[in-house]
């Protein structure tokens, strides 16, 4: 079916994208897998380009197009290209929002121009060893230090904080410059006691843990970080304190909505690739295709991706018109993430032996792609969201 998503401009932009993607991460692939973590001068090539910071206002260095439409281009040409460690997922679709909606004016003349210029690399913290997908159950405190050292407005909003806990499976988490941490202020509040504090790379006690070992997307450097009585400046406090909680669920939309994008575009990349090898691979002096068994499964697999291609650019669609709700988001995270992990494995299996050896993209996209019914909150809690919204 023809996708009716796109204006011209975008199609443009795919172009210009797809040469830088080609040019400035393609050549790198397994260098990248083999450090477990993309250069740092990528960022800057991809801040050059004007790939990072789309929905920015001009006068930081973005492109002032509050249009998701760009983003989704550009994740699409990284899964296209089999990339998966360059983080501008997060830094575009994840992390930009809060920065836009949440800075003060001061603080986007800090962070924004480097943001976009790809100088400064983003992370948000949320996880934890004992918290996951429940964020009220988090336990890393931020604590008023009223003597401190605070001045100006600082002192009038009660002094800088200290901030005390630790985080795991954070994206980005070792060339991160700036992290927006999920952080207790108040342990008596409920969610109500949860703020966002931005954390930079140098202040003392913000220290990183090991680049984990992970089965897929090798070089998305993901970190555990620990936070020893670190002194953020009340300054750093993005937005409202108490208010963290509803600021994640606010965001969170966008979040599980690039996500979907993604699967679908895996999940129509792995097909692709499977039609291609079931044409030029024989058995029995014949295309594996012409049996009758596989085309069944190529059909089956074809009607479902482009089921779930259809409802993704509705998604992204209402998202671009302010539509979007969390109950939609959220069955378009769980069905495309399911649908990409159930066509990967078929798809795999269709390669046989071939499709275990990692030097096939088939193997590759595996690996990389499990984690998407995982991260951005699991099948089973989208599941409990959409469920709640039915009045259960």
């Amino acid at each position: 079916m023809r996708r009716e998503l796109f204006e011209p401009e975008h199609e443009a932009f795919r172009e210009t994208v797809r040469t830088f993607v080609n040019k400035e991460l393609v050549p790198h692939v397994e260098e990248w897998e083999a450090a477990g973590v993309v250069s740092r001068e990528s960022w800057l090539a991809a801040g050059a380009q004007g790939l990072l910071g789309f929905a920015v206002d001009e006068q930081y260095g973005g492109g002032g197009v509050d249009d998701f439409r760009f983003n989704v281009v550009f994740d699409e040409e990284l899964v296209g290209a089999g990339i998966s460690g360059f983080g501008s997922p997060l830094h575009n679709d994840i992390i930009a929002p809060y920065l836009i909606r949440l800075a003060t004016d001061e603080q986007k003349q800090r962070w924004l121009p480097r943001f976009c210029s790809g100088e400064l690399i983003t992370a948000i913290a949320m996880t934890e060893p004992g918290a996951g997908s429940d964020l009220q159950g988090i336990r890393t405190t931020a604590v008023r230090d009223v003597g401190g050292t605070s001045r100006s407005s600082e002192a009038e909003s009660g002094g800088d904080f200290v901030l005390n806990g630790q985080k795991t499976f954070i994206s980005n988490g070792i060339l991160a410059d700036l992290v927006i941490v999920v952080a207790r202020t108040d342990p008596d509040a409920g969610y109500e006691g949860i703020s966002l504090l931005v954390v930079e790379r140098g202040m003392p006690g913000f220290e990183r843990g090991r680049n984990l070992d992970k089965i897929g997307q090798k070089s998305q450097d993901t970190a555990e970080l620990f936070f020893n009585d670190v002194r953020v400046p009340a300054r750093n406090l993005l937005g409202e304190e108490g208010q963290g909680f509803i600021y994640l669920m606010q965001n969170l939309p966008q979040e599980r909505l690039s996500i979907a994008v993604a699967s679908a575009a895996t999940a129509e990349k792995v097909l692709g690739i499977t039609k291609d090898y079931c044409r030029d691979r024989t058995a029995f002096g014949r295309p594996i295709g012409k049996f009758q068994h596989i085309r069944f499964e190529l059909a089956e697999m074809a009607t479902e991706v482009e089921i779930g291609r259809v409802f993704t650019d509705r998604c992204v669609m209402d998202h671009v018109r302010g539509e979007l709700d969390n109950e939609h988001a959220s069955m378009a995270k769980w069905w495309l993430s399911e649908l990409n992990k159930r066509v990967v494995d078929r798809c795999l299996q269709l390669h046989g032996g071939y499709g275990y050896m990692t030097e096939y993209p088939i193997a590759k996209a595996y690996l990389d792609s499990r984690i998407q019914t995982i991260y951005g909150g699991t099948t089973e809690i989208m599941k409990e969201v959409i469920g709640r919204s039915m009045g259960f």
